[in-house]
């Protein structure tokens, strides 16, 4: 911060970046420690009602628009994190008078000077980053000495008026401005008085996810911040807060959570990636990068979607909402795309990519949720089923593998002889055959177990959804599950997206009454084992399938024994996770008629599995 004295006016220079958290953190602080008389900004006189109006509307965001001679739509957004709207802010909560002193010029391109990464200015401090920043000479554009000789100009005209000034400008301006109004006399710019067509906008949600300085939560953060009085903040834990919000969130789609392990090697990723652009800290692109690599795409458009989602938001804003785009504003920028869900590799023919309609309002859809009449989503059962059939075969085919034996060939060659065996006791001169009978009976009942649900200290379920349902045909099967509750998470008109934490399926359909309220079970000491002794009861076959990360307990053994049938355990682990995470998510719709236009909204999975 730089110091000038003249006419008896103290002037305090407070050099910024435009657009930066840590800066307007230090414009804040700084200000409150001067307690100035009189504000000036690097803002021209003719944008000076446009600017308050904004600045007075905050924290709802706000876009001023202008047309150059040459028809160049030129866009100013009044962000909370923005130092010169900061300064603007500051003055206007403690009724100090603010002046508006840059030149309004036309076709300034801008700058893009290089600065060391600006979370040093909450390491170091913000005196130390400008003390080594000024030291370097910066590159100089033609309008740079007219609009410095305007600052300095405006600065002039308040000396003798007030006893202390605060000046927050950009940093390559600061030391020209400072020698310029060192000068004994400065002669009038000529400059323009006044522009017409200027309008004001407020900037819209979706416009909001781009073109943000620094992106909505962090923007949310620091003003939150702000009215409570607990600035500064570290971005570092507010990148940790993001991570940990986007993880709940993702837990709470999908019941499944992000292992520590790849959080860290999260971190680490996105530290490498920032330190090889030059960066201490990663930025918003990054940390998606990171966040997609370690937790798929899911996890990553979860991290979007809250990290672009600014929270102060009118459902009717008092002004034009006006809908900006990076493109509008000319930035360089990257562009990331979210699969969310794993297509078919192999396919006949490529299909359009149908854009997927969205709210008009947050929570809209999910307010309108009601949940009186509920059907399945066609696909999925089709999906489901045939996962119950694919794990019958694969049963069976660990049933033949029990009743496989391996001889020493006397009168007949059973399946084939043996080679490795007969290799392996090769001394002994003799030839090993193999008997491998086909197993005898079917699998009538199929149950899947993700999570056990074993309620906590507080008695609380992660799925308390609980219910039976009847095949539509004989194609189906009767079903009976928990889950996560319908109208949670609701990704749809009438569609909600749930998570199964157990399910079961037995053949053939319209058999089973509601065995959550059936007390014959009532024996059963969890919700998983509920499950299984159903389907060993309605099961009319002799086996009875369980998928779970642990064996069938003996009670459900002894339950089967006693009706003559058997449970074949198959290991959790032993599927593809991506296709458990798929066979997991399902959708609940309010109706029949829901599922004429389901399909916009759900990306129907493949029916093989």
């Amino acid at each position: 911060m730089l110091r000038v004295i003249d006419q008896g006016t103290e002037f305090y220079f407070l050099p910024v970046l435009h657009g930066n958290l840590e800066f307007a953190q230090a414009v804040h602080q700084k200000l409150t420690e001067i307690a100035p008389e009189a504000v000036a900004v690097e803002y021209p006189p003719t944008l000076s009602e446009a600017i308050l109006r904004g600045v007075k509307r905050l924290p709802y965001l706000s876009v001023i628009t202008y047309q150059e001679q040459d028809g160049t739509e030129v866009y100013l957004i009044v962000e909370p994190v923005e130092p010169l709207i900061e300064a603007v802010r500051f003055a206007i909560e403690r009724g100090i008078p603010v002046f508006f002193v840059d030149l309004d010029l036309e076709g300034y391109t801008g700058r893009k000077d290089p600065f060391p990464d600006t979370y040093l200015v909450y390491r170091l401090g913000y005196e130390r980053y400008v003390e080594e920043a000024l030291k370097h000479e910066f590159q100089r554009l033609p309008q740079d000495e007219s609009r410095e000789l305007s600052m300095a100009y405006g600065l002039k005209k308040l000396s003798g008026r007030f006893s202390r000034v605060a000046f927050v400008g950009g940093l390559v301006h600061i030391k020209p401005v400072v020698e310029t109004l060192k000068r004994p006399s400065l002669p009038t710019p000529f400059a323009r008085t006044h522009r017409e067509g200027i309008k004001l906008f407020h900037l819209s949600f979706e416009g909001s996810r781009e073109v943000l300085s620094e992106v909505g939560f962090l923007q949310g953060a620091y003003e939150e911040a702000r009215r409570e009085g607990h600035l500064p903040l570290d971005r570092l834990r507010l990148h940790e807060d993001l991570l940990a919000k986007a993880c709940k969130a993702y837990e709470r789609e999908f019941q499944e959570k992000i292992p520590p392990r790849n959080l860290s090697v999260l971190r680490q990723f996105a530290r490498n990636y920032a330190l090889l652009s030059a960066r201490l800290t990663p930025d918003f692109y990054q940390l998606l990068v990171a966040a997609r690599g370690v937790g798929g795409d899911d996890f990553a458009w979860h991290l979007w979607e809250i990290g672009t989602r600014y929270p102060y938001q009118q459902d009717v804003p008092d002004l034009v909402p006006l809908d900006l785009r990076l493109e509008d504003l000319m930035k360089p920028h990257k562009k990331i795309r979210f699969f969310r869900r794993m297509k078919p590799l192999h396919r006949q023919r490529l299909i359009p990519i149908k854009k997927r309609p969205t709210e008009r309002r947050y929570g809209e859809w999910k307010e309108a949720w009601r949940g009186g009449y509920i059907c399945s989503f066609p696909p999925e059962d089709i999906v489901i089923e045939n996962f119950g059939r694919d794990v019958m075969r694969r049963a069976l085919r660990v049933i033949s593998e029990e009743l496989r034996r391996v001889e020493p060939f006397t009168v007949s060659m059973k399946d084939g002889p043996d080679i490795r065996e007969t290799i392996r006791r090769w001394h002994e001169g003799r030839i090993y055959v193999v008997d491998a009978p086909v197993a005898t009976g079917k699998a009538g009942s199929v149950v899947v177990i993700f999570d056990e649900d074993s309620p906590g200290g507080e008695g609380r379920e992660r799925y308390p959804w609980k219910l039976t349902w009847h095949g539509e045909h004989d194609q189906e099967s009767d079903m009976a599950f928990y889950a996560t509750p319908p109208g949670e998470v609701v990704v749809g008109p009438g569609i909600s997206r749930c998570t199964y934490g157990g399910f079961m399926l037995t053949y053939p359909p319209m058999r089973v009454y509601d065995i959550w309220e059936d007390p014959y079970f009532d024996f059963a000491r969890t919700k998983a084992e509920r499950l299984l002794v159903a389907a060993i009861d309605y099961s009319l076959e002799r086996y009875v399938v369980y998928v779970a990360r642990r064996p069938p307990t003996a009670l459900a053994r002894n339950f089967a024994a006693r009706q003559g049938k058997k449970v074949i355990y198959l290991p959790l682990g032993s599927f593809s996770p991506i296709l458990l995470h798929r066979i997991r998510t399902f959708h609940v719709l309010e109706g029949h008629h829901v599922r004429e236009y389901a399909d916009k909204y759900i990306n129907p999975p493949s029916g093989k599995v």
